[in-house]
C-alpha cells in the first residue's frame, strides 16, 4: 500500500524531502518553519561528518516531521510535555512504522519512553542544540560553544545520551571552520545568519541545500586534509631538537667506546 511515509522515505534528496514536508504542512497545518530546516541541516552535517552509525535517511525524515504537533507557545506547559507523543501518534496515521514513531516521540523525554532508539539520541541533541542557537522572544541565540556547555551541563545533566561526546567533537570542529562570503564567519554562525536573514521558508530551503551545503561540505573536506597533513608532519617530526639529538648520539658513542675498551681489557 502506497502511503505518505513510503513516499517521503523513498525520496533520498534532502531538498525534495523538505519541499514534500513544506506542502504537507500547508495542507494539514502541522508545524513546519525555518527552524525545522535549520536543525535538519545540523543533523545532516553531524551524521555525515562524524560517521555516526545511524540510518541517515530515517534521521533526516524524522527531523523534518518529529515536531509536527509542536506549538509556538512555550508557556503552554501541557502542550510542551505532550506534543512529541501526539506527533508520534499522528505520524502513525501517515503510514510510518512503530519504530519510526517511537524515534520521533523520544525527541524529548517527557513520555518516559525506554529503551531509547539510537536515532532518538541524535534527534534530541540536534533539537536542543539547534534551538539554543536561534533567537527567541525572551532571549537572543547562544553562540555554539555556549550552547554546547548548556546542553551538556544543564539540559542533559544526569541524562545519558550515547552521542553527546561525539556531538561535542562535531561542534568543536565546526568552530574551527570558516566560510567566506563577503566576510569570513564560523560555519554554524553562518547558518544562523542565513536563517535570520531569510524570511520565506522555501527560499531558506534553497539557500541551505544549494548554497550552504556545497560550501560547508567542501570546507570540511579541506579542513580534514589539512588536519591529516599536520598529523602526518607531526608523526615524522624528530622527537628531539638537532642539538639534543647530537648530545644523545655522542653519549651513546661514548658508552659504546667505553664498553669496547672494557671488553678489550677483559680479553
Amino acid at each position: 500500500m502506497d502511503t505518505f511515509a513510503n513516499y517521503i522515505l523513498d525520496e533520498q534528496n534532502l531538498a525534495a524531502k523538505m519541499e514534500i514536508t513544506y506542502y504537507l504542512a500547508k495542507k494539514t497545518k502541522i508545524f513546519f518553519d525555518k527552524s525545522v530546516i535549520f536543525k535538519t541541516e545540523i543533523a545532516r552535517m553531524f551524521v555525515n561528518y562524524m560517521k555516526v552509525d545511524v540510518d541517515i535517511n530515517l534521521i533526516l525524515t524524522a527531523c523534518l516531521l518529529c515536531n509536527c504537533k509542536k506549538v509556538d507557545n512555550a508557556q503552554d506547559i501541557e502542550k510542551v510535555h505532550s506534543y512529541a507523543k501526539e506527533g508520534a501518534d499522528y505520524l502513525l496515521t501517515l503510514g510510518f512504522d512503530k519504530r519510526f514513531c517511537k524515534m520521533c516521540e523520544e525527541i524529548n523525554r517527557y513520555s518516559n519512553s525506554n529503551p531509547r532508539e539510537r536515532e532518538s539520541d541524535v534527534l534530541e541533541l540536534v533539537d536542543q542544540f539547534g534551538g539554543m542557537l536561534l533567537d527567541r522572544p525572551e532571549r537572543i541565540g547562544f553562540q555554539p560553544d555556549e550552547a554546547m556547555v548548556l546542553l551538556e551541563h544543564r539540559n542533559l545533566k544526569g541524562q545519558y545520551n550515547r552521542f553527546l561526546h561525539t556531538f561535542g567533537e562535531f561542534v568543536q570542529m565546526m568552530e574551527q571552520i570558516e566560510l567566506t562570503d563577503l566576510t569570513s564567519m564560523k560555519s554554524l554562525r553562518r547558518l544562523v545568519k542565513i536563517h535570520n536573514e531569510t524570511e520565506d521558508v522555501k527560499d531558506f530551503i534553497k539557500k541551505v541545500c544549494y548554497e550552504y551545503e556545497p560550501k560547508i561540505d567542501k570546507a570540511v573536506e579541506e579542513y580534514r586534509k589539512d588536519v591529516k597533513a599536520e598529523m602526518f608532519k607531526d608523526a615524522n617530526r624528530p622527537l628531539f631538537s638537532e642539538e639534543t639529538t647530537k648530545k644523545i648520539l655522542a653519549h651513546i658513542a661514548e658508552e659504546n667506546s667505553m664498553q669496547g675498551e672494557k671488553l678489550k681489557n677483559e680479553n
